[in-house]
């Protein structure tokens, strides 16, 4: 197998990166995880990602994504990381951490969003699409016919009184220990703005808590269908995997 990549998925809980086979989307070999550093500070965080290349022994180019507007490169946000990530220019950061070498560092939920257009459901890639992962935040990607609108953030979004996110998240349901059918009352709400401000064809749901779709994705009350997403947390490493190969930098 010749065409093979490495993606770095950045999260408020954990770092994990893989080798991905860019054929099929499928990992190749195991994922590798390390918690994320407290304070999830830039340099913390990148040799901590620098440490998943160590171990893996990788030493071609590289995808990263970040819960963060990445705009010409530089950190514009600062979802569940470290404030001082606002304002740096993380391809900077990252090639002082991991040495002369190609770097896409993109959104978290953007990079899912292209993974699943790739490699998800053949719906992702026609029309006006909506893709959401249900984490320690909302991610949001929007697609046009297959084509990425990227940094949307709409997790941030106030949908009454509170940020959708902050309403509405997996880890919000957890914290909160919300029944999948309370949970599901939230979500549709979230959703009902959303449809209301955007009226997408499709909503497409990833991250952790999408592996237990059949328990909630029936209880939900909008027009709009909504579907799980096929790489289920897989979609940004195989995301960021594509990015560089594409030489994706937002």
């Amino acid at each position: 197998m010749n065409n093979i990549s490495f993606g770095i998925d950045i999260g408020g809980s954990g770092i994990k990166g893989a080798r991905v086979n860019l054929d099929d989307g499928e990992f190749v070999g195991e994922q590798v995880k390390i918690a994320t550093p407290k304070p999830a500070t830039p340099d913390a965080v990148a040799e901590t990602v620098a440490e998943i290349l160590r171990q893996e022994k990788w030493d071609g180019p590289v995808g990263i994504t970040l819960p963060s507007v990445v705009k010409d490169q530089v950190a514009r946000s600062a979802a569940n990381i470290d404030p001082s990530w606002i304002g740096t220019n993380v391809n900077e950061l990252f090639r002082r951490h991991l040495g002369d070498r190609e770097i896409s560092v993109l959104n978290d939920a953007d990079a899912a969003g292209l993974a699943e257009v790739s490699f998800g459901d053949p719906a992702a890639a026609t029309g006006a699409v909506i893709f959401l992962t249900f984490g320690t935040g909302i991610g949001s990607a929007f697609l046009i016919d297959a084509h990425l609108f990227p940094n949307t953030e709409i997790g941030h979004l106030l949908v009454g009184r509170k940020k959708a996110e902050h309403q509405a998240s997996s880890a919000v349901k957890d914290r909160e220990e919300l029944s999948f059918k309370k949970w599901s009352k939230r979500v549709s709400k979230v959703l009902a703005e959303y449809e209301r401000l955007f009226s997408p064809r499709l909503f497409i749901v990833g991250g952790g808590i999408s592996g237990d779709h059949e328990r909630w994705i029936p209880l939900l009350t909008v027009e709009t269908p909504v579907i799980p997403a096929k790489l289920l947390n897989r979609a940004g490493i195989v995301g960021a995997a594509m990015a560089v190969t594409t030489h994706l930098a937002p």
